[in-house]
């Protein structure tokens, strides 16, 4: 299985930034023969036909990098709702998931971007959410996570759920690491990376990363071994005690 679900505890936590760094760094790992990665994003909401939405941010970070889109509704609110309110059907938990599988069979490499957090639903009827096509598709999750004051809570409740679930949690990651972080901020890391497997993050990502050059150097140095960068968790938080 080379499926990866990439899930935010909640919206704006950098899960884009996260899915173009982990493309960008396994295809610079691969050498001279790269293997080959596609990025999924199953619905986007609040985007318009034809508009440039989170798979172009990828793209363009990531040029190798294909992309696949299943749905698109122009309000932006979660899936079951912009569905709804636009009166388009909702997408379908069957298709998404024969589609994936068809991915995979086809690259080395799946990143499926998830919407929202991990209970956040995808059908007004069915209800299915990404723990749902986690399950079904027997794929590990990676939590983009941030670091406000609730990050460590709503981070426990995400990985309790997989736990619940049994869905393997691949790693928790800051996807929004700030310039200047505040006091919150360096204390959450600590607490974070004890849910992490093994104790490590999986990587911080500054804030930021998705503007100016050099971002598949920039990746590396933000993402740990295991995702084929150079990021040392205990370092990083070593340096953050207040």
């Amino acid at each position: 299985m080379s499926v990866l679900l990439v899930a935010g505890t909640r919206t704006g936590v950098g899960r884009t930034t996260t899915v173009a760094a982990l493309a960008a760094c396994a295809i610079a790992a691969g050498g001279a023969s790269p293997p080959s990665v596609v990025a999924v994003k199953p619905v986007q909401t609040g985007a318009a036909p034809g508009e440039a939405a989170d798979l172009a941010v990828v793209q363009r970070l990531a040029p190798q990098v294909d992309t696949r889109e299943f749905a698109r509704f122009p309000d932006a609110l979660a899936p079951h709702h912009a569905a709804w309110v636009g009166r388009a059907p909702a997408l379908p938990f069957a298709d998404t998931v024969r589609h994936i599988d068809d991915l995979d069979a086809a690259y080395d490499l799946v990143l499926v971007e998830g919407v929202g957090g991990l209970l956040t639903p995808f059908d007004p009827d069915r209800r299915w959410t990404l723990l749902d096509l986690a399950a079904d598709l027997h794929c590990p999750v990676l939590l983009v996570v941030d670091v406000g004051v609730d990050a460590v809570a709503d981070t426990a409740l995400a990985v309790a759920r997989l736990e619940d679930e049994q869905i393997p949690l691949a790693g928790v990651l800051v996807g929004r690491w700030p310039a200047e972080p505040d006091l919150a901020a360096r204390c959450a890391v600590g607490d974070l990376q004890g849910l992490a497997p093994d104790r490590r993050l999986a990587g911080a990502l500054p804030d930021g990363l998705s503007s100016g050059g050099r971002f598949a150097a920039r990746a590396r140095a933000a993402l740990g071994p295991a995702w084929g960068g150079r990021f040392d968790s205990r370092a990083f938080v070593a340096a953050q005690v207040p």
